[in-house]
Parts: C-alpha cells; structure tokens; sequence
C-alpha cells in the first residue's frame, strides 16, 4: 500500500483505532491458540459427534470474540493516555517524563513507538482479508452461475424418493432438487431457498439405497441449518485467516459436521454398511464448492470407522490431544503474558514520587488492564458413567484391526474391513477356522459368518468322512446339509462328496426317496437320484410303470418322465397290440406317435410294428396318405408300412399316381412309379 493511500487510510480511521485495532490482532495470536487448545481438549473429553460439533462452534464464536472485545479494551486505554497527555501538567512534564524515564533505564509504553508500526500490521491485515473475501465472493457467484444455467429438474423417480425423504425428516421448507453434470457427489446449497444438486454421476453410479442415504445426509444439512453456520466459518476465515488454530478448528467443525449428518442419514435409511460403500464409491468422484455442503466432504476413513464404530486407536488418540492441547494452552499463556508486559511494563523502583510522577502513574494505573478474573481451565476428565462392560467392548473394538492381523488377515480395504465388522467376525472365530486348516479371504470369512458356519459344524462334516473346502462349506450350510442328513442317505447306499450331497439336497432327495425307488426296483447312486428327482419321478410313477410290465432302469425313467411318458399312454400302446421297450416308447413319444395315430392307421388297412410306426411318423405318412394310395389302383403293397414310407420319401403322390396313368402307363408297381419319378419321364419342362 503506498503513502497515498495510508494518508487515505488514516483520514478514515484514526491513529488510536489503528493502534487498538494493531494490537487486537497481535493478541489473538495467543488469545486464538489457547481457545483452540481449549477446544481441542473438550472435544477429546466428548464421544458424541453433536457435543464435539457444538463446543467447535462455540469456539469459533469466541475466537471472533476475542479481537473484538480486545479492540474495545485497547481503545478505552489510548483514550486514557490521550487524555494525560492532553491535561495542562502533563503538557509541560510530557517530554521531561519521557526523557527521564529513557535515563532511568525503564521501557516506554509500547503504544508510543508502536504508532509507527502497527499501522502496517493493520494494512497487512486488510489486504489479506479484502483477498479472502473476493475469493469467497466469487466461489459464491460461480456457484450461482454454474446452477442456473447446468442445473435441470430431475426425473419425477428420483423427485418422489426426495419428498419421501423430506417428509420423513419432517422438513416443510421449500427445497428444490435439480441434476447437474459439474459435481460429482450429491450436494446441497442455499440459506433460505436450499437446492440439493443430485449429479448424474451419483444419479448412474449409485444404487437407489445408496442414493437414499447421500440424499438423507444433504437433508440433514439443511434441517440443523449447517448452511448458515458454514457461511459464519467462512467469514471467521476471512477476518482472522492469518491464525492457523481458525483453519484447524473450522476442519474439525466441519469433520464433526459431516459425522452428525452421516448418523442422521443412517439412523434414517437404517444402512450403514450401504452408505459406507457410497462414501468410498463418491471418494473417487470427490468435487464440491466450499460454500456447498457435499456428502463426500471430510476424511473418508475417519467417516467410514465413525458410522461402523470402528474408531481404533480413539482412546490413545484422546489422551494425545488432551496432552498436546494443555501444552499448547500453557504456551499460549505464557506468551500472552509476555506480550502484555511488552505493551505495558512495570515502573522501575527508583521512579520518582513527584505530583507529576504520580499523574504518570495513575495514568497508566487506570490503562492497566484488568488480568481476567479466571482463565479458563482444562476440564477435569470425568469419571466414565458408562457401565464396565461399555469399557470393555470400546476396548474391544479398538483393538479390532490389530486383533485381525494376529488372527492372520492382513491388508484389509475399507470394504473388507466394513463386512467384517458388520457380520462379526472375531479374531477368535478367525483363528479357529485355521486352526481347521481353512485359510479363506475376508470375504470367504464374510460369507461363512453370513451362513452361520461354526467350527462344530466343520468337524460333523469331517467326522462323516468329507473334507469341504470353504465355498463348499457354504454350499453345504446355506442348503441345511447337517450330520443326520449325510447319515441317513448312507444308511440307503448313496455313496458321494459334498459337491453331490449339495445336489441332493437342492433337490429335495431324502433317504426315504431313495428306499421306495430301491423297493420299486431301480438300483440307483447319487447322480440318477438326483436326475429322477429333477424330473419329477415319485414312487407312484414307478409302480405304474411296474403295473404295465416294465422294468427301466434309471436311465429309462428319466427318459420317459422326460418325455411325458405316463403309465396311460403304456396301457393305451399295448391294447394296440404293440408291446415297446422304455427305448421304443421314448422314441414314440419324440416322434408324436399317440394311440389315436395307430387306431386310426389300423382303420387305413395298416398294422405297423413299433419300428414301423415311428418311420411312418417320421416320414409324416398319415391315415389319409395310405387311403388316397388305396384309391389310385397300388394295392400291391396295401399291408407293407415299408412300401408306404419308401413311397412317401420318393415323393409319390396319389396325383403322380393318376397322371403316369394318364400317359398310358397302367398296372405299375411301385419300383417303376419310383424309377419314373427319379427320371422325370412326366416332367413337363422344355414342352412347347
């Protein structure tokens, strides 16, 4: 800033406001790190995210406090010392006192050479905030650009699921929700109109229970108001961004921020497991304006362990903080001490006792500050009211991860880590499926905690002679195969490895299956009962089958089940006097052979055999076929079914038939009609 434009500066404030103001900034170098420290030792005292929230925002507000209240102390001197220096006495004894005092060795009051230099400090300071604020300024327009003219109405699915949501939390405020494709994550912005911005990434990369719970966190915002206080930390920012104890304490609050809306949205959406696994997806996607409430804001891992209770190593780290932020509390004090008896020092001893020494003195009597009744002290930790067995499960799962690597699970992601957790898989339960000589992943682990594998369960498989490996365990529990059931289907003979018992039991075969399948003559193993069971065979269907003569094997009845063989269509072909094999029938059958199809052949003149039937069935010869034969005079052949399918596959037709007759062609047997045919000797092609 130039000379100009400090002449400027001073016609607009004046020299003691500048000084006051100077030195308030000074002072909150400590006044800012004890309140910080302050807030760091409370917020280490506290477990629930909404205290820790709310003792970071009450120091936030003590931190813009402090200068203030500093300033107006600060004023209230110079205005004392002004008036000294105006009063006729200390008119003329001014320059006597303050060459006396620069001979007697005692330090002047720091306002007097201050006012050459703390007017620097103060433009420093301004240009610093005029810089922040353009920046939150145009963050803040940016914003408003970006959402008229990229934000578009979203589609009424996703519209219903917002209202749903919104009514559940029981906001009646007008809230818009419009899709964007400029954020990554869901976010919500807005002080009195709020607007949640759902992007397309989220709308595409989330499933809908996901999609719920990033919504819910972004109402949540705007149900505790977390809009209008993160606009009150960013102008705190602004005026004391030279502090470093105002960034930190604005990303705890923000941190502490995010916690509260997470537990809202799961206490609401009741998953938390889903909404973690949103968190880590949005980590990837992680972009939002500072003036916007985003749910993938603040430390993924320190999120994720906070919703799962997973918050490991938490009680050290308290005690750390705790420690640290005393220290740092004692150093602030200290300091400030220091920096007040810069400003004003104590008189030496030797200080003249004249009227106009005593006027000095009552002078900077009355500009002494008053030391603070108290200074705030660190809270007293308080005994633990929760009861022992609270102490021991905290204990518990802070030593979760550690506990793990001892068990032997090593390198877990935050997923593996979260499935853990939620399905309890404890260290001991690890252990001992090692000590079986199982060695799954944590997501083998996962799954046979899901199905409620137990290491007794594992030796009552092993002691029946199997030896599963882990997916085959699963197999074996998630379909209710125990000790008793592998028993019994070796009481009946069926002999098999865990892959075969699992079909078994997919399919419902029980050892009562087997025996009445044995008792109606099928000699079966474990891969025909399951075949027969998939097809339906029930012990009643193999007693008609026995009722009409057969006697199939496994193979046969799955054929005919297959098929649709019933012990009807068997009774009905044999009083047709055919007798067929289980092979003959499965061949009728494919072929569409009915009794209706024989009686009717039967009513033609034709007595097929089994063979017979099906090629004319194949060869589509039909009762009509054979009757228009008849008519056109070839009764040679009328009781051969061969001749009829060897005429049907030459093409012999009963027209062919009558115009070979038309062209003087009479008594032909078959083998001339046939060779005829093949000849072309009635084609009419290349006649004029």
């Amino acid at each position: 800033m130039t000379t100009a434009m400090m002449t400027a500066l001073t016609n607009w404030v004046s020299p003691n406001a500048m000084h006051a103001l100077g030195w308030a900034l000074l002072h909150f170098l400590w006044q800012g790190t004890a309140l910080a420290a302050l807030a760091a030792a409370a917020m280490a005292l506290c477990r629930r995210a909404s205290v820790r929230y709310a003792l970071g925002v009450g120091a936030l507000v003590l931190m813009l406090l402090a200068p203030m209240v500093t300033f107006l102390v600060f004023s209230q001197r110079s205005g004392v010392a002004d008036a000294a220096k105006s009063s006729p006495l200390a008119a003329e004894a001014w320059p006597i006192a303050r060459g006396r005092t620069a001979a007697s060795g005692s330090t002047q009051p720091s306002f007097l050479p201050a006012r050459d230099t703390l007017p620097w400090l103060v433009e420093a300071w301004l240009i610093g905030v005029a810089f922040f604020s353009l920046r939150s300024l145009g963050g803040f327009f940016l914003l408003e650009r970006e959402r008229r003219r990229k934000a578009f109405v979203v589609n009424p699915r996703v519209l219903e699921i917002c209202h749903a949501l919104q009514r559940r939390l029981g906001l009646d405020r007008a809230i818009a929700y419009c899709e964007c494709k400029w954020l990554q994550a869901p976010a919500v912005s807005g002080w009195f109109r709020p607007v949640v911005f759902l992007p397309v990434a989220a709308l595409a990369g989330l499933s809908e229970e996901q999609l719920e719970s990033v919504i819910a966190h972004e109402l949540a915002h705007v149900q505790r108001l977390d809009l209008f206080v993160n606009v009150f930390q960013i102008c705190v920012e602004t005026l004391l961004f030279y502090h470093p104890a105002v960034w930190w304490l604005n990303q705890r609050i923000r941190a502490e921020r995010e916690h509260c809306c997470d537990e809202m949205a799961v206490a609401l959406c009741g998953n938390a497991v889903e909404y973690a696994r949103a968190l880590t997806l949005m980590e990837e996607w992680r972009s939002a304006p500072v003036l916007a409430m985003a749910a993938n804001r603040g430390p993924l891992s320190e999120r994720i362990l906070h919703l799962l209770g997973l918050n490991s190593g938490r009680s050290a780290m308290r005690n750390v903080g705790f420690a640290g932020s005393l220290l740092f509390l004692g150093a602030a004090l200290v300091a400030g001490n220091a920096l007040f008896g810069i400003a004003y020092p104590k008189p030496t001893a030797h200080a003249s006792t004249s009227p106009l020494r005593r006027l000095l003195q009552s002078a900077a009597a009355q500009a002494q500050p008053a030391r603070p009744a108290s200074v705030p002290a660190p809270a007293a930790k308080p005994s633990p009211a929760q009861p022992a067995q609270r102490a021991e499960q905290a204990e518990t799962a802070q030593s979760y991860i550690d506990a793990l690597k001892s068990a032997g699970l090593t390198n877990l992601t935050a997923d593996e880590l979260i499935a853990l957790k939620v399905q309890d898989v404890s260290p001991g339960y690890v252990r001992d499926m090692h000590e079986l000589g199982l060695h799954p992943d944590a997501d083998g682990f996962v799954s046979l905690k899901v199905q409620g594998v137990t290491p007794e369960y594992i030796k009552e498989l092993r002691s029946l002679g199997f030896s599963p490996d882990a997916d085959q365990i699963i197999a074996l529990k998630v379909q209710g195969v125990d000790a008793g059931y592998v028993q019994g289907m070796k009481e009946v003979g069926i002999q098999c490895d865990a892959d075969q018992i699992v079909a078994l039991k997919v399919q419902g075969v029980t050892p009562d299956y087997v025996r009445e399948l044995r008792a109606n003559g099928l000699q079966v193993d474990s891969d025909d009962v399951v075949a027969l069971k998939v097809q339906g065979v029930t012990p009643a269907y193999m007693q008609g089958l026995r009722a009409q003569g057969l006697n199939p094997s496994a193979d046969d009845v799955v054929g005919m089940k297959v098929q649709g063989i019933t012990p009807e269509y068997i009774r009905d072909i044999r009083a047709l006097g055919l007798n067929p094999s289980a092979d003959d029938l499965v061949g009728m059958k494919v072929q569409g052979v009915t009794p209706e199809y024989i009686r009717d052949m039967h009513g033609a003149g034709l007595k097929p055999s089994v063979e017979q039937v099906v090629a004319l069935k194949v060869q589509g010869v039909t009762p009509e076929y054979v009757r228009a034969l008849h008519a056109s005079g070839l009764r040679d052949f009328q009781d051969d079914a061969d001749c009829y399918v060897a005429a049907k596959v030459q093409g012999i037709t009963p027209e062919f038939i009558t115009q070979a007759q038309k062209h003087g062609f009479k008594d032909l047997d078959l083998d001339k009609l046939i060779q005829i045919k093949r000849l072309g000797v009635l084609d009419t092609k290349g006649e004029i």
